[in-house]
């Protein structure tokens, strides 16, 4: 055995365990962690500016990639609690990440010390576990557990915390006997999956909701793989966007009464049987119940079986990881007797319908509508991007208009949805997919949280494209309070000092300004003719100069984007496309008989 600080026992187990990329602030009560990292010398460390950042960081590079789990550090006090919503966050859509904080010594716990806080108590509700270590002998243990319950059933976040002494603490440790325990998952039984597919049998028009649970599982390959057996249509949730390419022809199209379009809700209300893989029933999907459940049988797949019956009773349930029952679905498909009913008619229904009724993307007017915005955005980065947002008219309006092809590259905080987000995450995507094209989708207010977190990827060279579209708006808020008829205190816009006379004139923060003092690149753009010229410059200056990259665009001060209560009651405020060139980038081309429908 070897004796050694518990603290170089924490850094040989974050090696082992396979969890070497770390983001976070240094500080009395953490820099004894910080000391072994740097003598170990292979953890890499990325400095936030706050340490809610650096949560968002690591949650972002958890998403980036299969098997990947950020670690975020901070020392005492309010460190732990600056990164709560970032535990949070994390929580809600399934993510694991492992926090680290610093604490006072074991002695002055409970005698009000200087940044000593019950953090553990603070973070219980939104981790897995939460626990400060007061003997220095369990903290391998506590490791090892921290990391299989992280990896187990629905991963989540763990905090760990260490008092200072007990960092300091000599223990004997063997690294090299030291090994990973296995992460307990439930999966489908051979039986399960027979009385899944007798439903599909009886079915004429079944889809799969296939939820951000099959990512997490690293499934997607195997959920097409069934579709095509079964030639089933697939309609991704938000958190399950790129599970199949959305030009694949059982690509149904996204359901909701916010992020979705408009097709995917058409062919959704023809279902008569819904199979929801990973998915949470998350209420902006389904609205109002009764219209999401009416004619039509549930079955629901989810790791967690508290989730079974949560939001509503399936028909019939299972409580699986969603690799291990696509599993055990393909087995029983492959091996049925008789097979199941030819669904290839109802699937070419589906097909049809995505060349119809289109939302009008392209218009010409200025200041600019946000629509033209993700128009360029499809043409500009094409399908090999990753995009990184969180919540707003931006987020919504994107998940409406852009396209994603690929598991794991429409990266979003789905349930916590906290403002601020994008950014940081962003920098954790770009460190967990180096040399790809990662780009964030922000509203200008969504971006001035967090805004000083430029500055990581300008240190660190971490390059991506950070498109701002910017109404100097609480845009999503304004539109909400349209019910109360009143637009109160949701305006950004003021008449900056500095800006006088630009074109940007009144619309408060000068962003470009800001990035650039924050040592990135910046550009902006007030007319929608160049938004694709601005977006090429972006990506140029992002290679050349291997940092963040802003453009901003100038937007009207007010759109309502399309959304609804139920599936049946989404409001359109603009006029639909009537043709081809109304919505040149949508996957299946508008003709003029399909316009004129």
């Amino acid at each position: 055995m070897t004796r050694m600080r518990a603290v170089d026992a924490v850094v040989l187990i974050l090696e082992k365990e396979g969890a070497t990329e770390t983001f976070g602030l240094p500080g009395a009560a953490i820099n004894p962690l910080y000391s072994a990292m740097k003598a170990h010398g292979g953890i890499r460390h990325t400095l936030a500016r706050h340490v809610e950042g650096a949560s968002h960081m690591a949650d972002g590079y958890t998403r980036s990639a299969p098997g990947n789990i950020g670690v975020c550090l901070g020392t005492s006090g309010p460190a732990g609690t600056d990164m709560i919503t970032g535990l949070y966050a994390a929580a809600a859509d399934s993510q694991p990440i492992l926090c680290i904080t610093g604490q006072a010594p074991v002695a002055v716990l409970d005698k009000e010390d200087f940044q000593a806080v019950d953090i553990a108590s603070i973070a219980k509700p939104v981790t897995k576990m939460a626990k400060t270590v007061l003997e220095a002998g369990q903290v391998p243990g506590v490791f090892q557990t921290a990391f299989q319950l992280m990896r187990s059933a629905r991963p989540g976040p763990v905090l760990i915390d260490l008092p200072i002494d007990v960092q300091q603490t000599e223990i004997e440790f063997d690294i090299d006997t030291y090994e990973p325990l296995a992460p307990a998952k439930p999966a489908a039984t051979a039986t399960q999956a027979e009385k899944i597919l007798d439903l599909i049998a009886e079915a004429e028009h079944p889809i799969i909701i296939a939820g951000g649970g099959i990512i997490n599982a690293d499934a997607a390959a195997r959920l097409v793989e069934f579709a095509e057996l079964t030639s089933i249509p697939v309609s991704p949730t938000l958190m399950g966007w790129g599970v199949i390419p959305d030009d694949h022809p059982l690509a149904a199209g996204m359901v909701g009464i916010q992020t979705h379009v408009r097709y995917g809700n058409a062919s959704f209300l023809e279902s008569d049987l819904v199979i929801g893989i990973g998915n949470r029933w998350a209420n902006r999907h389904t609205g109002n119940l009764d219209v999401y459940r009416k004619g039509r049988k549930f079955v629901h797949i989810d790791i967690e079986p508290t989730q079974i019956g949560r939001v509503f009773a399936p028909d019939y349930g299972v409580a699986s990881d969603a690799g291990a029952a696509l599993d055990a679905l393909l087995a029983a498909a492959r091996s049925r007797s008789g097979g199941l009913p030819d669904f290839t008619g109802w699937a070419g229904e589906c097909t049809a319908r995505k060349s119809t009724e289109h939302r009008k993307t392209n218009f010409t007017e200025v200041p600019i509508k946000p629509q033209r915005v993700y128009q360029e955005m499809n043409q500009a980065f094409g399908r090999d991007v990753t995009y990184v947002s969180t919540i707003g008219l931006s987020q919504i309006a994107g998940a409406q208009m852009l396209h994603v092809y690929r598991p794991r590259h429409w990266i979003n905080a789905g349930q916590a949805g906290p403002l601020g987000w994008t950014g940081p995450a962003a920098l954790g995507v770009a460190k967990g997919k180096p040399g790809e094209t990662v780009v964030a989708l922000s509203g200008d207010y969504d971006f001035q949280f967090m805004i000083e977190e430029l500055a990581v990827g300008a240190q660190h060279q971490i390059p991506y494209v950070h498109v701002v579209v910017n109404n100097s708006y609480l845009g999503l808020i304004r539109q909400s309070q349209r019910g109360f008829e009143m637009d109160y205190e949701v305006s950004l816009a003021f008449e900056n000092i500095n800006t006088a006379g630009s074109a940007s004139s009144g619309y408060g923060v000068d962003h470009v300004a800001v990035a650039q003092g924050l040592g990135c690149k910046a550009l902006r753009v007030e007319d929608p003719e160049l938004i694709g010229e601005g977006l090429r410059v972006a990506k140029e200056l992002m290679d050349e100069h291997q940092v963040p990259v802003v453009v901003e665009v100038i937007l009207e001060r007010v759109t309502n984007i399309s959304m609804g209560t139920a599936l049946d009651q989404i409001n359109e405020f603009e006029t639909l496309a009537q043709t081809l060139a109304d919505a040149p980038t949508a996957l299946s081309p508008m003709g003029e008989l399909a316009a004129a429908k």
